[in-house]
C-alpha cells in the first residue's frame, strides 16, 4: 500500500464523487431517449433487473478491487497475480475510458453551448419556433468547426482544471459543489414538469410497461446502459476505489451510488416525458431528444427561459462529474506505472483525448 497516495477524506465524500462518476450524460441524454424508443417503462423494468443482478454486483468488487489494491486497473491486477495477461485486462479499461471520453467530451461541450444558448435567449428566436427548425439549428451549429471545437476545449479545460488540483482538491471538492447543485436542479425542474396539462401521460409513459416493444436488442441495451451509467468497465469505479481507506464500507457505498445513480436516471426522465407529452410530441425522437426537441418546448413554458437554462445547467453538470472520473482512470495509471506528475499526466492525457476527439465528431453527427 502506498503511504503517499491520496484519499477521500470521508466515505460521503467517496459516495457523492462516485456518484457524480454515475450520473452523468448517460441518465440525463441518453435514458430518456433509449427509454423512449424501447416502450418507456419495459425499458426502465428490464434496466433495474440488470442494475441489481448484474450491475450492483460488479460495482462492488470494481470498488473492492480499487482499495485492496490502492492502483489504477492495470496496476490493480498487476498486484493480484503474477499472470501478464490479466494486466492487459486492465489496460481495456484504461483504453475504454479514453474511448468514452473521446466522444463524451464532444456531447458535453453542445451541453455547454446550449447552456450559454438558453442564457443568451436564443431558444426565444424563430431559429427554436419547433423541433424542426431547432434541429436544423443544431445541425448547422455543429456543422462548425469552430463551434464544435470551441465548446469542446472550453468542456476538457474545465475537466483539466478540477484533475490538476488532486483528488481532495480537485475531485472531491468539485463533487460537493456540483452533486448537491444537480440534485436541486433536478428537482425543480421535475416538479415543474409535474404541474403541466396532461403530465400524467408522461408519467404513465415512464411507468405503464408496453411489453410489445421488448425484444433481444432490448435488454442488449438496457444491460449496456447499465454498465454505461454505473461507469463499469472502464476503470473508473476501480480508480476512485483506490483512494478509500480501508476502514470504508463498500458494500453500503455501492449500494448508495447505485441507488442515486438509478433514481436520478428516474427523475430526468419524469422531468422530460412531462414536458414533451404535454406539448404533444413524441417520445421516440431518438438522441436529437434533448437538443432538437426539448429547447422550444421548454422555452414555450409559462417560465421557460429559466427552466430551459436550468436543463442545460443540468446537462453541463452531469457531463463535467464523470468526465472528470473518466479521464482519472488514464491519469492515475500514468501516474502509478510511468511515474509521472500529476499534471504532465492531465495534460497529456487531456491532449491525446482532445486529438482523438476529431474523429469521434464526425461518428456523432452521423448518428443525428
Amino acid at each position: 500500500m502506498e503511504n503517499n497516495r491520496e484519499q477521500w477524506s470521508s466515505k460521503a465524500s467517496f459516495i457523492l464523487a462516485a456518484a457524480g462518476s454515475a450520473v452523468g450524460l448517460g441518465n440525463i441524454w441518453k435514458f430518456p431517449y433509449i427509454a423512449g424508443e424501447n416502450g418507456g417503462a419495459a425499458f426502465l423494468f428490464i434496466y433495474l433487473i440488470c442494475i441489481v443482478l448484474i450491475g450492483l454486483p460488479i460495482l462492488n468488487i470494481e470498488i473492492l478491487l480499487g482499495r485492496t489494491t490502492k492502483k489504477n486497473p492495470v496496476g490493480a491486477f498487476k498486484t493480484l497475480t503474477n499472470n501478464p495477461f490479466w494486466k492487459y485486462v486492465g489496460a481495456l479499461g484504461v483504453l475504454a475510458s479514453f474511448t468514452i471520453l473521446s466522444f463524451y467530451s464532444v456531447v458535453g461541450g453542445w451541453s455547454l453551448a446550449y447552456t450559454y444558448e438558453a442564457l443568451v435567449g436564443t431558444f426565444n428566436t424563430p431559429a427554436f419556433a419547433n423541433p424542426s427548425t431547432a434541429g436544423d439549428f443544431f445541425n448547422l451549429r455543429n456543422s462548425s468547426p469552430l463551434w464544435v471545437l470551441g465548446y469542446h476545449t472550453l468542456f476538457l479545460s474545465i475537466v483539466v482544471f478540477i484533475l490538476l488540483s488532486g483528488v481532495r482538491a480537485g475531485l472531491e471538492k468539485a463533487s460537493k459543489f456540483l452533486m448537491p447543485i444537480l440534485l436541486f436542479i433536478l428537482m425543480i425542474l421535475v416538479v415543474q414538469g409535474l404541474i403541466l396539462p396532461d403530465a400524467n401521460k408522461g408519467v404513465s409513459f415512464l411507468f405503464q410497461p408496453d411489453w410489445s416493444k421488448i425484444n433481444g436488442q432490448t435488454f442488449l441495451l438496457a444491460l449496456g446502459h447499465a454498465f454505461f451509467t454505473l461507469s463499469l468497465g472502464m476503470g473508473a469505479m476501480m480508480t476512485y476505489g483506490s483512494y478509500l481507506s480501508d476502514k470504508d464500507d463498500i458494500v453500503n457505498a455501492s449500494y448508495l451510488v447505485a441507488f442515486l445513480d438509478t433514481v436520478i436516471a428516474i427523475l430526468a426522465g419524469v422531468a422530460i416525458f412531462t414536458v414533451v407529452f404535454s406539448s404533444g410530441y413524441d417520445p421516440t425522437a431518438g438522441p436529437g431528444l434533448v437538443f432538437h426537441v426539448l429547447p422550444p418546448l421548454l422555452s414555450n413554458l409559462v417560465g421557460g427561459y429559466i427552466f430551459a437554462f436550468l436543463f442545460f445547467l443540468l446537462l453541463s453538470i452531469a457531463a463535467v462529474t464523470s468526465g472528470i472520473s473518466i479521464l482519472e482512470v488514464s491519469v492515475a495509471y500514468l501516474v502509478d506505472e510511468r511515474k509521472m506528475s500529476r499534471k504532465k499526466a492531465v495534460l497529456m492525457m487531456a491532449g491525446l483525448v482532445y486529438l482523438g476527439s476529431y474523429s469521434m465528431c464526425i461518428v456523432i453527427q452521423c448518428s443525428f
